[in-house]
């Protein structure tokens, strides 16, 4: 039997969650072996709702086991509600006004303890109707160049359906498609110090992306 890292909060929530999901989504998850079992590995995904990082997490959750460690704002760990429930989950505080620098170290001290990093290189949700990934930024390269860990592409499709930067959408179809396709692993090369092989690596990251997005969309439709 695989053995787990999920503390039990993510054992008992994301099996409660992935049945609620699939009450509100048809899935399908295309090479989820990709990411691996144990050890560092970043995930780096397309932005299209809100809903992209909850159900990542839990589908990586329930099919590898393993735990996603994603960056928030530390003032939402202040309110009593919601920062207890990021605390259970085991996410990354992230203190905002004090520069990139700051929010890389904490998310190299994660990667390097051998856990699961999802990050979305867009930085925020594409506007409904997007054909392109928005401008990807460089966090993910230097980040996966300071640690050596490999970067796992994800394509995430459907997500919008449901609720998009517009907002929530109700209505037909009563269960629409979710796809999540998850690329090979791209290995860093370079020096997380030039720019040059980060604007290099990011580039590689964003065709990645880019590949699974095209894959999910012909599983989930493109609308």
């Amino acid at each position: 039997m695989r053995s787990s890292e999920l503390n039990p909060w993510w054992s008992v929530v994301s099996a409660i969650t992935s049945v609620l999901m699939r009450a509100l989504f048809r899935v399908r998850v295309l090479d989820v072996s990709n990411v691996p079992t144990q050890g560092p590995a970043i995930l780096a995904f397309n932005h299209v709702s809100v809903l992209d990082g909850p159900t990542l997490g839990i589908e990586v959750a329930r099919r590898r086991r393993r735990e996603s460690r994603f960056l928030v704002a530390a003032e939402v760990f202040r309110k009593p509600v919601t920062g207890w429930v990021l605390r259970s989950f085991d996410q990354i505080p992230i203190r905002r006004g004090e520069g990139d620098v700051v929010a890389l170290q904490e998310a190299v001290r994660t990667v390097s303890s051998g856990a699961i990093a999802a990050l979305a290189p867009e930085g925020t949700v594409n506007g409904d109707g997007a054909t392109e990934l928005l401008r990807i930024r460089r966090g993910t390269a230097r980040l996966a160049l300071s640690t050596c860990a490999p970067v796992i592409p994800v394509g995430i499709w459907g997500t919008q359906r449901r609720w998009s930067k517009n907002g929530r959408h109700y209505g037909r179809p009563l269960r629409p498609r979710l796809a999540f396709v998850f690329g090979e692993a791209l290995v860093p090369l370079g020096d997380p110090a030039v720019l040059d092989d980060i604007d290099a690596f990011t580039q590689r990251v964003r065709e990645g992306i880019e590949q699974q997005v095209a894959r999910a969309k012909e599983i989930a439709g493109p609308a």
